[in-house]
């Protein structure tokens, strides 16, 4: 396998010879010409089909569009690209600088000094300068906002974004995500906004060029097809894309009632042995197919020399049955283990209107209540109200979380009768994505 070091060499050799071809912007325009107008979401997938198909035929055999190039040195994490000033970024070889600025009308300058594009994401760094004499107030950070990204086979919107003021606070310096751009964008736009005094909002679109050839290509992409299953469905991994600002595994559920689980559970990914940082995860409820997918976000790969990724479903949504009836002879503040988890009757109350039974249980376990009721004598009494949850201080660290359930009876409960409960199960399933895939 060859190192980052190696690549690097040879594409920079490549970029040395190799242009982009006269006029491709223009020929993929038309290439687009007669792609069928429908909804927002199909025609835009329609139109990268196109643009796939007729780049393919312009470029192969004749060219390498240097977009496709791997640009970079030293492997930053997300924390550190975040916190850097692009001028720090720069230094170590990332990205392109733009330096384009935009003077609103109160003397506030408003400069794009770089970006950062794979294919995970674009990471746009910005400053915002106050006018001589001028510094930002408390209620700055919600004056100014920042929109999406166009350029051509591009509509990209910001994830997240953060920044610093200077010390004297007449500067503030943020970088902002937004989802990947078409590495055949030749010119980015993006819209800044203001509100103003007067309550409306002021829109100003900043355009730079875009040089794809100093984007940074993904380290990894492919399949991984692979799926785990669980108590009321599977959890199927579809993807790993790894590129120098973020690793992106998407994926998606296919749950025994269609739906999305009541708990995501934890996924964590391994790298020759060690763990990955994770940065969350995100839900799509656009999937294809109209499939419930998710989309997990970790740190860059610490390495180059990749001899083993996992993916570890650490936990999940669980669901654990009830076969037999729970006893209600001695309520205490003992638990009752019940499969791999616990609930506590805490006590039997005799109230006005019948018996009143507390029950806790940890936060994320939840009863399910559709049929719970009581048993007395031969009598099978439903349960007819269920109090809002409340915490449950154990004083040792732990908090449970206990509920009233009210029955009217006038015999004295002896069983309490439940069909299951939902909770976060521990499942500890690895996924070995295949060596090949890292070539």
């Amino acid at each position: 396998m060859k190192t980052i070091e190696e690549r690097l060499q040879e594409h920079k050799q490549t970029l040395n010879i190799v242009q982009a071809p006269s006029g491709l912007e223009d020929r993929l325009r038309n290439a687009l010409e007669h792609v069928p107008t429908k909804t927002r979401k199909l025609n835009r997938a329609m139109t990268w089909v196109a643009a796939s198909a007729a780049a393919f035929l312009l470029i192969v055999g004749t060219y390498q569009y240097p977009a496709f190039a791997y640009y970079g040195g030293k492997l930053f994490n997300k924390i550190e690209l975040n916190s850097l000033s692009f001028s720090e970024v720069a230094e170590q070889g990332y990205g392109q600088s733009v330096n384009k600025s935009k003077t609103l009308e109160d003397g506030t300058v408003i400069t794009i000094n770089g970006v950062i594009a794979d294919d995970n994401a674009l990471l746009m760094y910005y400053s915002i300068d106050r006018p001589e004499g001028s510094v930002f107030t408390d209620n700055s950070s919600l004056r100014y906002n920042v929109g999406q990204m166009e350029g051509f086979l591009t509509d990209s919107d910001p994830k997240e974004g953060s920044g610093n003021y200077s010390k004297d606070e007449t500067q503030y310096e943020g970088v902002y995500k937004f989802e990947p751009v078409s590495p055949f964008s030749r010119t980015l736009t993006v819209t800044f906004s203001e509100w103003l005094e007067n309550g409306e909002r002021a829109s100003y679109p900043v355009s730079f060029k875009f040089e794809a050839n100093k984007a940074m290509k993904s380290m990894l992409k492919e399949d991984i097809s692979k799926s785990v299953s669980v108590d009321e469905g599977t959890v199927h991994y579809d993807s790993i894309t790894a590129s120098p600002t973020s690793t992106i595994v998407k994926g998606h559920y296919e749950m025994n009632d269609g739906g999305y689980p009541r708990f995501s559970g934890k996924t964590k990914l391994y790298v020759n042995g060690t763990e990955v940082k994770s940065w969350g995860m995100q839900s799509d409820y656009s999937g294809e197919k109209g499939k419930a997918a998710f989309e997990l976000e970790f740190d860059v790969l610490p390495t180059d020399k990749l001899e083993t990724i996992e993916l570890v479903l650490e936990n999940f949504a669980g669901y654990q049955k009830i076969e037999e009836p729970i006893s209600l002879a001695s309520p205490s503040d003992l638990s009752i283990k019940i499969g791999d988890e616990k609930l506590w009757i805490r006590s039997v109350t005799k109230t006005d209107t019948g018996y009143d039974i507390v029950i806790a249980r940890k936060q994320f376990t939840i009863l399910e209540t559709e049929n719970l009721s009581v048993q007395s004598g031969d009598t099978v009494v439903p349960v007819s109200s269920i109090s809002s949850s409340r915490p449950w201080d154990l004083k040792n660290g732990n908090i449970l979380w206990e509920q009233t359930f009210s029955f009217n009876t006038e015999e004295e409960p002896e069983q309490l009768l439940l069909n299951g409960f939902s909770y976060i199960k521990t499942y500890d399933k690895t996924i070995s994505i295949p060596m090949e895939i890292k070539k």
